[in-house]
């Protein structure tokens, strides 16, 4: 039988889990400052962190600094970055970021989250990560397809909005563990919960799990329209309960 917890106590044992899990959590960008964590999360758009590894090394040979990057052209830049995918936008805000931090900031990566969403193509999520991962941080928690995923199954949030279901996180885990939630619940997402087929019998918060789903694009936020509310099975096949389920 499920236990029934409140959001809170579903958040206290969420962390123990994750911390029990993932102990020392960590970026799998590789970075080796506030620059380059920087430009590296803008390229993770939808690109996974593997891939961006492979294309960083020689962008930072190349353009080591946002004034080096500030000099480049949008072709030059594109075809270093071209199997990030969606290299032509990647590549205009990151030229319009390198040129931002170069003109306004100094050539210095600004340490607020208000100015650094001044950047082209650096928005909440990627700021909180930078201000985490390069300055230690927290004035928010980052959300991306994982933690908003993780924390719609386990009953933390009913929010669609990126914003919102961080605010509803920020409400519930210490802010000290801002960061290192947004690491871990990523690292849960890739090695278990994954979108399809998650791996409930491998993971120890199944007897707590609400097992929810964020509403489809299109459901306007809503349960469904029947009233019904989706949920995954352990093999990852979904089940509408409705009023007599």
């Amino acid at each position: 039988m499920k236990e029934k917890l409140s959001p809170a106590q579903r958040a206290e044992k969420t962390l123990a889990a994750l911390k029990a899990r993932y102990p020392q959590p960590a970026t799998h960008l590789m970075a080796h400052n506030a620059w380059e964590l920087l430009v590296a999360t803008v390229l993770a758009a939808q690109c996974t962190d593997a891939r961006v590894n492979t294309i960083t090394p020689e962008l930072f040979r190349r353009w080591p600094g946002p004034a080096e990057l500030a000099e480049a052209s949008q072709e030059e830049l594109e075809d270093v970055i071209h199997s990030a995918g969606f290299y032509h936008s990647k590549a205009k805000n990151l030229l319009g970021a390198a040129r931002r931090v170069r003109d306004v900031f100094g050539n210095v990566v600004p340490q607020t989250l208000e100015e650094l969403i001044t950047l082209p193509g650096v928005a909440r999520k990627t700021a909180n990560v930078v201000l985490f991962g390069a300055f230690g941080i927290n004035v928010g928690l980052a959300v991306d397809t994982h933690v908003k995923r993780i924390s719609h199954r386990l009953g933390l949030t009913r929010q669609t909005d990126p914003v919102a279901v961080e605010r509803d996180l920020m409400a519930l885990f210490p802010q000290e563990e801002w960061g290192d939630v947004n690491h871990r619940m990523v690292w849960f997402g890739r090695d278990v919960c994954h979108a399809r087929g998650p791996r409930c019998d491998a993971c120890e918060m199944l007897p707590f799990c609400a097992r929810r789903e964020p509403p489809k694009t299109g459901e306007g936020g809503r349960e469904g329209r029947s009233g019904s509310r989706k949920t995954v099975s352990p093999k990852g096949k979904s089940a509408n309960r409705g009023k007599n389920a």
